[in-house]
């Protein structure tokens, strides 16, 4: 190669970066396209010319790659969590009351307000500025290897600009469709005779997931970077200057990303995007308002698989009309009756809708929602379908009330009423098929005991074959056994059964949740492990010992109790044992550890601690046994108060817990750990 062409090379993969950054992020290209196309087709002919200096950071290797045979899965190094909504103005009140709350402030928080796209989450991770993998959210901690279809995406830089980014960078983007684009495509595939997209969802979702990324290079995709997951460098103690970073490093965020302060600036914010939404060239159906400071999120902290700091504002449903043709009751995993409406299809907000639920008996009864009603239907949060109300004047002649069935229509047992709740339950308990499929699905599920290839069809096998009747039947399985299904080849069952023995060490906290034991969800059961230990401990403690667990109420302690009352639970819970699933609570679960010497003590932290962080302390009184949580009650034992220690302060003084000044904190850990030693 002459210096000559390898300047030229140079020079060109700068160029068009740049023009690239230009357009994509910064939306004000400084060339025609066709300046462009001339400068990307002399940069072909070089590199096709001298294909030994052809590098994966040159524009020209965005598309090109050999189509792949399957996805691969990818673990997230962060959790992708999702968010809570809010629907209209009291619920966003109520979220800034919760985060002032738990805060322990009276002023005003101030919030980073963002577009909330209809797209599909993308973690991008780049090692030492090279965009070195990006993944779907999945279920939000594993998703699919996309990173031979994002590449394709011009606006995301292969390489980042500058030299002061981390050597290693998960960003967090939205991948979308414009609604430009988006007309454009169907009006080609439309001269090509093919089939129409549904909305610019569904296409940017099938072109991101096409196994050849020529395809995907053919669709209009672009994105808009939210957040910054994992990074090893030093970042800015604010969300909103982590978004500018990102900026500066090449990556495109929203134009309409903005600092407000409180309830009222995160309402006025949504006011204005509401008036400009029909304006705007890309769907979006709502606003996410996030704590602005990083420290304060981190003290607020996640609830299952959503954060405490921030949340969705949905934009009103939209709404049509259609046809109740029939009303089906589907039996939960808990024997809850559930009624769903089979409708006449309609496409609301792009997405064809045929069925919807109906929540229970009472809400039938309060809309008189009967079969040949024609409806009013929307998509709550425009997701969720359900049935706003009947057009009365519309109702065919005759017409009679649903009757809410007496007995399951799956086993035919009675019925019950669960009082003073809503909830119709089918009494017939693991006599139920119905029951019993719903609760091995949530026993294998991901977030509890996380079966890979327990799924639904080898369920309703297993179930209606009778080959197994409870969660311990399934760790006696052997290869013969599963082979001999229905579309089981001796591979797919040889995984299986691999999948279930390492199932076996889940741990307490995971085989707790599975287990469906009333209200006890992730956060729940995690605590429950954490306080207890083993389920030998758990199976045995009173009512007075299961309220002491953090967020343990009077409801959760006696479903926990009477759960472990019933032989056959514990018949169950032993024969687990008894087949090796670890029912103990692994030491990186707990907060039990060799030196307990805080253990049955419980802490409530307020105020600004100046020789450590709150969450610092939560870390090292919870590594000493003791429990650390949010709210004060006549069972806490030390209230530690900062600077500026609000409500809970009082709230202690009133109900006569002690409080910890910071120098008192930090002697009863070193008298603690000294103990401990």
């Amino acid at each position: 190669m002459s210096k000559k062409d390898e300047v030229r090379i140079g020079v060109l993969r700068e160029t068009l970066e740049r023009h690239n950054y230009e357009y994509h992020v910064l939306d004000d290209p400084q060339i025609p396209d066709a300046e462009y196309d001339r400068l990307f087709r002399e940069l072909q002919a070089l590199e096709a010319k001298y294909p030994e200096w052809v590098n994966d950071d040159s524009p020209t290797r965005r598309v090109g790659a050999r189509p792949v045979s399957a996805f691969v899965e990818v673990e997230h190094p962060q959790p992708m969590l999702s968010l809570g909504n809010a629907f209209d103005e009291q619920e966003v009140a109520d979220f800034d009351r919760r985060v002032r709350e738990r805060l322990d402030t009276d002023g005003n928080i101030v919030y980073c307000a963002e577009t909330k796209l209809d797209g599909l989450a993308v973690s991008l991770l780049y090692r030492n500025g090279q965009l070195a993998t990006a993944a779907t959210r999945g279920d939000g901690y594993r998703g699919e290897d996309v990173t031979h279809n994002v590449r394709t995406i011009r606006g995301i830089p292969l390489k980042l600009r500058g030299d002061d980014f981390p050597t290693e960078l998960e960003v967090r983007c939205e991948v979308y469709m414009t609604l430009s684009g988006f007309a454009a495509l169907n009006r080609s595939q439309a001269a090509r005779d093919e089939k129409l997209f549904a909305n610019p969802r569904n296409a940017a979702a099938g072109g991101l997931r096409q196994l050849d990324p020529r395809i995907t290079a053919q669709r209009p995709l672009t994105y808009f970077c939210y957040s910054i997951g994992e990074a090893d460098g030093e970042l800015p103690t604010s969300h909103f200057e982590r978004l500018q970073k990102l900026a500066g490093w090449g990556l495109r965020i929203s134009p309409e990303v903005r600092l407000v302060t409180g309830a009222e600036g995160c309402l006025a914010y949504f006011a204005n995007l509401a008036e400009r939404r029909s304006g705007l060239d890309y769907e979006i159906d709502g606003v996410v308002y996030k704590v602005d400071s990083i420290s304060l999120q981190n003290d607020l902290g996640a609830v299952s698989r959503a954060p405490r700091w921030a949340v969705a504002h949905k934009f009103p449903a939209h709404e049509e009309i259609t046809v109740v043709e029939e009303i089906e009751i589907q039996v939960g995993r808990t024997g809850a009756l559930t009624p769903v409406a089979r409708l006449m299809p309609v496409q609301v907000a792009g997405v064809t809708v045929t069925n919807a639920t109906l929540h229970n008996q009472d809400e039938i009864e309060r809309k008189d929602i009967r079969v040949g009603d024609t409806v009013v239907i929307r998509r709550a949060g425009d997701v969720i379908p359900q049935v706003l109300r009947v057009l009365v004047e519309r109702r065919p002649s005759p017409s009679t009330p649903y009757t809410f069935p007496t007995q399951c229509p799956v086993c035919e047992s009675p019925v019950e009423r669960v009082e003073e709740q809503a909830v119709v339950r089918c009494t017939g308990g693991a006599r139920c098929s119905a029951q019993r499929k719903q609760a091995f699905r949530h026993f294998a599920s991901r977030r509890a005991m996380d079966i890979e290839g327990l799924g639904d069809k080898l369920i309703e096998q297993l179930v209606d074959g009778e080959v197994v009747a409870d969660f311990a039947d399934l760790y006696g399985l052997t290869v013969a056994d599963i082979s001999a299904l229905e579309r089981m080849a001796e591979k797919s069952a040889t995984n299986l059964c691999a999948a279930i023995e390492t199932s076996k060490r889940a741990g307490l906290a995971r085989a707790l949740f599975g287990l469906g034991i009333p209200e006890v969800g992730e956060t729940t059961a995690q605590n429950l492990a954490t306080h207890f230990g083993s389920i030998d401990s758990l199976q045995t403690a009173e009512i007075e010992s299961l309220e002491a667990v953090p967020d343990v109420g009077p409801i959760v302690a006696k479903n926990v109790q009477s759960y472990f009352a019933d032989e056959a639970n514990r018949e169950l819970v032993a024969r687990l044992s008894a087949a090796g699933v670890d029912l103990t609570a692994p030491m990186d679960d707990t907060a039990q550890s060799v030196n307990a010497s805080l253990n049955n003590q419980t802490f409530v932290l307020t105020g600004t601690l100046s020789s450590m962080t709150r969450d610092e302390a939560r870390i090292a009184l919870q590594a000493l046994g003791a429990s650390v949580t949010g709210s004060v009650s006549a069972k806490t034992t030390y209230v530690v108060a900062g600077e500026k220690a609000g409500s809970k302060l009082k709230k202690a003084e009133q109900l006569g817990v002690e409080v910890l000044d910071e120098e008192a904190l930090i002697a009863l850990l070193e008298d603690a750990q000294f103990a401990g030693d």
